[in-house]
């Protein structure tokens, strides 16, 4: 293998935006992506935006021919994916235009070099890697047949990952089209109040504590991905026993930015956490309504829209006090009929969750490779 630098492989090229109130400059027939559109899959096609010629020539992004190495530079740094058809880029990108190297080979080089663009950043406002500073990254490159062997290899499971990545896009939006058929609020089912469905409760509202203690408190953190995510709690020098939080509860974000008014989080399994503060707890009464099934409800997009149209905005944050949300009703079928919609969703859930788990170690098999058949 030869050590050679990046410069020596490829043409880095970097983005720009066009102003964006010239309306002549955008929805054209040029491809014109952002950082977060990349590095899911191999390859990308078509940007959520596009810009015209005029906007091109008006601004500092370049066109990019096809197979250009889409590497982001800003932001989240070291994403990349392989352009197929000609596109240009926001000026987030330092993006590599291969110059005799094997295309597919360098794709899967530069992956391996993350830690080092991320170690060669700079920036007060946020961490950019300059077009200079990736010129200069040391690589070790074998022969044209070895760079053909290694690109063939990985390029499989690249594309066992796009496979992969379609199967969870398609359950995600079944999922999606089944909570707006099965859980309507236009369902011709029984009308109730939130607070006849369930108790609703305030957290502890003691002092939190920097370090570990046995008492675990949630926070509003500890829900932002819609699920409880233990590693974002707080803890408390001592709580008193009743706010332990239950199998089937559910905690609800009653004070936040309004776009996350309404988040909510099901307690699947006991976590061994207390209900801390910002948070309400919503504990269901099981003689009327499946715990799963009300929270499969307050996930429904019109809950959300409607929980953000009831809150009392602020400056900077919205909220919904414990009365207004009693008052919100609920359509509510026969326990019959919530428990084949609750197994309905918890079928197609539990094969999402097997395929995410399947992708993972796709992914992690691809990591071990790049670490091995790189020097």
């Amino acid at each position: 293998w030869v050590t050679k630098s990046i410069n020596d492989l490829a043409v880095v090229i970097g983005g720009g935006t066009p102003d964006t109130t010239v309306k002549s400059y955008w929805d054209g027939e040029i491809q014109w992506f952002t950082p977060s559109e990349i590095g899911k899959n191999k390859y990308v096609d078509s940007s959520l935006r596009t810009i015209t010629e005029v906007g091109l020539n008006n601004s500092s992004a370049k066109l990019l021919p096809p197979n250009t190495i889409l590497l982001s530079s800003r932001a989240t740094i070291g994403e990349c994916s392989l352009s197929l058809r000609e596109c240009a880029t926001n000026q987030g990108f330092q993006c590599l235009v291969s110059k005799k190297c094997n295309v597919d080979f360098l794709y899967y080089l530069i992956q391996t070099k993350k830690k080092d663009l991320i170690r060669k950043s700079c920036g007060s406002t946020f961490l950019e890697i300059s077009a200079n500073e990736v010129r200069k990254i040391q690589v070790s490159v074998p022969s044209d047949v070895e760079q053909q062997k290694i690109a063939e290899l990985l390029s499989l499971i690249d594309e066992r990952i796009a496979t992969q990545n379609k199967i969870i896009e398609k359950l995600q939006s079944l999922i999606k089209g089944l909570s707006q058929q099965l859980l309507s609020s236009e369902n011709d089912w029984i009308l109730y109040r939130l607070d006849d469905l369930a108790q609703i409760k305030s957290g502890y509202s003691g002092t939190q504590v920097s370090y570990q203690t046995p008492y675990k408190v949630s926070r509003i953190e500890t829900i932002s991905k819609h699920c409880i995510d233990i590693q974002r709690i707080g803890y408390v020098e001592c709580i008193p026993e009743s706010y332990r939080l239950n199998v089937g509860n559910i905690l609800f974000s009653n004070i936040n930015s309004i776009q996350y008014i309404g988040n909510t989080a099901y307690l699947d399994k006991d976590y061994g956490l207390y209900h801390g503060m910002n948070l309400l707890r919503i504990i269901p009464n099981t003689t009327i309504v499946r715990p799963r099934f009300l929270h499969l409800l307050l996930c429904t997009d019109w809950a959300i829209n409607y929980f953000q149209t009831i809150c009392n905005k602020a400056v900077s944050q919205a909220s919904i006090n414990q009365t207004a949300l009693g008052k919100s009703r609920f359509p509510i079928p026969p326990m019959s009929v919530q428990q084949q919609i609750c197994s309905m969703f918890e079928l197609t859930e539990r094969k999402l969750d097997n395929e995410q788990e399947y992708i993972s170690c796709l992914q992690q098999q691809k990591r071990y490779l790049l670490q091995k058949m790189f020097i």
